[in-house]
C-alpha cells in the first residue's frame, strides 16, 4: 500500500458534518461563474479549462498554472484521428486556495492567441426557489409541469372493441 497521506478539507460545521449532510452555504464559499457552489472531488479541487487551442502542450499548461501551485495532475484529453487537443482540459490542485487562484487569475487569459475559460469542474447548484422544489410529483425533468394525459391504448386493444 502507498504510505502518502491524502489532504483532507476541515469541514465548515462540524455537526453537519458528523450528520452527513451538507455543511450550510456561507459568504466563504468558492462560487463559479454561474453562481453554483464550488466543491472538492475525492482527490482534489479540480478546474476546469475551456476553450484550449488544438496545438497547446502540457508544458504550456504546466507553465500557465504551475504559477498559481502545486499541480496534482493535469489531464489533456487528445482527439483520436487527429492527436490534437480536444478544447479542454483537466487541472487538479490539492488545496481550494490554489484552485481559487487558479480561476480568478487564469479566466479570460490568452493561450496560444486563444482566450480560455476557467472554472471549477465540480459543483453543487445553488438552492431552488419555492416550497415544492424537492418534489418531483407532477412535474417533469425540466421542472414545468405536464398536462395530465391518459396513456395511449396499444393497437390490439383498440381492436378488440
Amino acid at each position: 500500500m502507498a504510505t502518502t497521506e491524502m489532504d483532507i478539507d476541515q469541514p465548515n460545521d462540524s455537526i453537519n458534518a458528523a450528520a452527513g449532510s451538507p455543511p450550510p452555504t456561507t459568504t466563504s464559499d468558492t462560487h463559479t461563474s454561474t453562481g453554483a457552489v464550488a466543491v472538492r472531488s475525492i482527490e482534489g479541487w479540480i478546474v476546469l479549462v475551456t476553450n484550449v487551442h488544438e496545438e497547446a502542450s502540457e508544458e504550456d499548461l504546466q507553465e500557465l498554472f504551475g504559477d498559481y501551485g502545486d499541480i496534482k495532475n493535469l489531464h489533456m484529453n487528445l482527439d483520436r484521428r487527429t492527436g490534437y487537443v480536444k478544447g479542454y482540459v483537466l487541472v487538479e490542485y490539492p488545496t481550494q486556495k490554489e484552485a481559487k487562484a487558479a480561476v480568478a487569475g487564469a479566466n479570460g487569459a490568452k493561450l496560444l492567441d486563444q482566450t480560455i475559460n476557467v472554472d471549477f469542474a465540480f459543483v453543487r447548484p445553488p438552492p431552488k426557489d419555492g416550497h415544492n422544489a424537492g418534489r418531483r410529483g407532477e412535474r417533469g425533468r425540466s421542472g414545468l409541469k405536464k398536462a395530465q394525459r391518459e396513456r395511449s391504448r396499444s393497437p390490439n386493444e383498440a381492436e378488440k372493441e
